[in-house]
């Protein structure tokens, strides 16, 4: 009998739960999707050269200033900082598919005050969070264009509940699929513009029949590459990159939030952003350095803020014999 119990407190509990999740799901709240906005700029259809290992230490920093409702009025001021930082490598080989070079890319990292939507108190600890798995990454180069083509996933690692205020994860495993282009408006390929278009597909939530619409982001800048030489003026000592960069993202489909019988279908979200990138590479010692800014505009049905991309990274090279 005591069992009985419990496991209706557990049941009613749950039906609670979800209830207020519901509720608290009006017009302007938005389930969540893994893309991380800002983490590509310039040059982000171009793959590294092949027989290369880049490991790198990024820093992501999302300050969400307002709230934005179904017209794009500000109806909130959230206060809320979102951070992530971790270890994460990338190897370029010289392998061909289809005439690309095949490469692979994993990124292990905690995160703090994770975004679940902007429904919910997303405060928490910094803890560990889902984790990207990047198993195909394909990557063409000629004279005037590069192309890249590739598809991640995100396994839900991290700590998720339903209705939780200290989540670290997204509770759900994503796949997405990118494909872009770098175009080079000179010989030296040192003026350049790119895009490249990301689409994800969201599983159901943990425990849940909640599930995440599918979201398209676009990303890519339009920069200068400069060479900085030695002091005799013979070869470059550093390469620095430096440009205006955008980012789009839409939701494609609905969030579905079943409640009972129902089925909410929230209003679909999209914001855009446009900002500034710099970063340097000391040919030396192949160690570089990044740092982009972006600006959130026109935001609907979600959070809008600045958006802040630190990278650190070395790039061991792999010659062959």
């Amino acid at each position: 009998m005591k069992a009985k119990i419990n496991n209706s407190k557990k049941a009613l509990q749950s039906i609670f739960t979800i209830i207020s999740f519901a509720i608290s799901f009006h017009s302007t709240a938005q389930l969540k999707g893994g893309h991380i906005l800002g983490a590509m700029g310039l040059q982000s259809g171009t793959q590294a050269p092949e027989n290369t290992l880049g490991v790198y230490i990024p820093g992501y920093i999302y300050t969400a200033s307002s709230l934005r409702n179904g017209d794009g009025d500000k109806i909130g001021n959230p206060d809320l900082t979102m951070f992530i930082t971790g270890a994460g490598a990338s190897y370029v080989t010289d392998f061909k598919i289809l005439g690309a070079n095949y490469g692979a890319t994993i990124l292990l990292a905690g995160a703090s005050n994770t975004i679940q939507g902007s429904y919910i108190d997303s405060k928490s600890d910094f803890a560990f969070t889902d984790m990207y798995v990047q198993p195909i990454q394909l990557g063409w180069h000629n004279k005037r264009a590069d192309f890249i083509f590739t598809y991640q996933m995100y396994l839900p690692t991290g700590k998720y509940e339903l209705g939780g205020s200290n989540n670290s994860g997204l509770g759900m495993f994503m796949n997405e699929f990118s494909a872009g282009t770098t175009l080079f408006f000179n010989d030296k390929k040192t003026f350049h513009f790119s895009a490249l278009a990301s689409y994800e597909i969201n599983g159901k939530k943990k425990d849940t029949d909640i599930k995440t619409g599918d979201i398209l982001s676009v990303e890519g800048g339009l920069g200068k590459t400069f060479y900085c030489m030695n002091a005799e003026k013979t070869a470059p000592k550093g390469i620095l990159n430096a440009g205006l960069i955008y980012y789009f993202q839409y939701k494609v489909s609905d969030d579905k939030i079943p409640v009972g019988s129902l089925l909410l279908e929230p209003d679909k979200d999209h914001v855009g952003g446009l900002g500034a990138e710099i970063n340097y590479l000391h040919i030396g010692c192949m160690t570089s350095a990044g740092l982009r800014w972006i600006g959130e505009v026109n935001a609907v049905n979600r959070f809008q803020g600045n958006t802040f991309f630190i990278t650190l990274a070395h790039v061991f090279e792999f010659k062959k014999k």
